[in-house]
């Protein structure tokens, strides 16, 4: 019996019997929220962080605290939603985060992914399984073209530029890549992990290939820098993390100019002053990271919640400014008073891809000072076919470096 006939064979029999029955309808049914594709299929902001709330966790993976000043953004949506959020290995790589998606167990699926661009073409297009869930933020007409999936797959939100970190001890202070090749450097130059896995130790390499006469389809200088530095004793195998920095496992970093207002503070409460500065001989700027929401996430709802907050634009209070009777509001009014996650990467000296919009929508917050671009200089960015032919060339020279 279709369903038009069953309810239509409730209403008689509660007519027959006086009765008033509340008959479910198909309008009244269940939101799947691993299968909206919006926030209006969601049912509204109201709906979709009172199911979020009720889910009660959200998976992450790879988020450095330091990084972009992700620890202010787990911070507030957790404080603001009462949701706690697991963070899975956060100085992994971007190629850790797609391989847990492939073997990892249900319950310990990442819900939403944060990957470079180079990592994400291994998983998108013609004769690859989809393992993305569609999903298109309320601000999705503020994201260019250029850098998002159609459907809704996924979606760039930050990009930064390469910077030279190091301990304020070292001496003379680099502020060239070329200068890593001075002997007074010794076993003090590290990257932020292996290139062929990770985009942030990848586009050092273009930024030494730019310094060394390279360019963005041409990387291969990059990896002979590299080369000369492993065999001059200056470049370690430590990965440069805050912990093995601390550790003086290095004192010298290739990294992203985000991770610097996070990093200096860190480094300060141990006891240790950190410095940022733009190589002159390398301004390489990286394509925007990727944001994506599993198609096997565990908590459907808040992931789409995440990536509403992540791609929220307001400016509004911290977690520090968060109060009580903030919390006592609807959902949707909540999320109305929080600082939108695109102003947290501003805040974290990171450049937001909704920055055009915002900026024309007086929307975007100040930046912080410092680690401004050497005057003049011109910034190279590779683009995402660029990428998958230099990072051939990488995978197949940096294991025998």
């Amino acid at each position: 019996m279709n369903l038009k006939r069953v309810v239509a064979a409730v209403a008689a029999t509660a007519v027959a019997f006086g009765v008033t029955v509340a008959v479910a309808t198909p309008s009244q049914a269940a939101t799947n929220f691993c299968k909206v594709t919006d926030l209006k299929t969601a049912g509204g902001m109201d709906a979709l962080v009172k199911a979020a709330k009720k889910e009660g966790t959200l998976n992450v993976i790879t988020l450095p605290r330091d990084w972009a000043n992700y620890g202010e953004a787990m911070d507030l949506y957790s404080k603001a939603f009462g949701i706690k959020i697991v963070d899975d290995n956060p100085d992994g790589s971007s190629a850790y985060e797609l391989q847990t998606i492939a073997t990892a167990p249900a319950a310990k699926q990442p819900d939403v992914v944060d990957i470079g661009v180079s990592a994400l073409n291994t998983v998108v297009g013609a004769g690859r399984p989809a393992i993305f869930a569609n999903y298109k933020v309320a601000t999705w007409n503020d994201i260019p073209a250029q850098w998002k999936d159609a459907g809704g797959a996924w979606y760039g939100d930050y990009n930064g530029v390469i910077a030279l970190s190091y301990d304020s001890s070292v001496s003379p202070a680099p502020t060239k890549i070329k200068d890593l090749l001075n002997p007074a450097y010794k076993g003090m130059v590290a990257l932020t992990g292996d290139p062929t896995a990770g985009q942030e130790p990848f586009m050092a390499l273009y930024a030494a290939a730019v310094a060394n006469g390279g360019s963005m389809t041409n990387i291969q200088p990059g990896i002979d820098f590299f080369k000369q530095l492993k065999a001059s004793g200056n470049f370690v195998s430590a990965k440069a993390t805050g912990a093995n920095y601390v550790a003086g496992a290095y004192k010298i970093a290739l990294t992203w100019n985000f991770n610097g207002p996070g990093a200096i503070a860190s480094a300060a409460a141990a006891g240790k002053t950190l410095k940022f500065t733009i190589p002159t001989d390398g301004v390489v700027a990286g394509t925007p990271y990727i944001q994506a929401i599993n198609k096997k996430a565990p908590h459907c709802a808040a992931a789409r919640l995440w990536e509403e907050f992540m791609y929220s634009e307001n400016k509004g209070k911290t977690t520090a400014q968060l109060k009580a009777s903030d919390l006592k509001k609807s959902g949707s009014e909540i999320f109305k008073t929080i600082l939108g996650g695109q102003n947290i990467f501003v805040s974290g000296g990171a450049t937001p891809i909704l920055a055009a919009a915002m900026t024309k929508k007086n929307t975007i917050i100040d930046a912080p000072a410092g680690l401004s671009l050497p005057k003049g200089a011109k910034v190279y960015q590779p683009n995402p076919d660029e990428q998958v032919t230099g990072k051939a060339l990488v995978v197949a020279q940096w294991p025998t470096l």
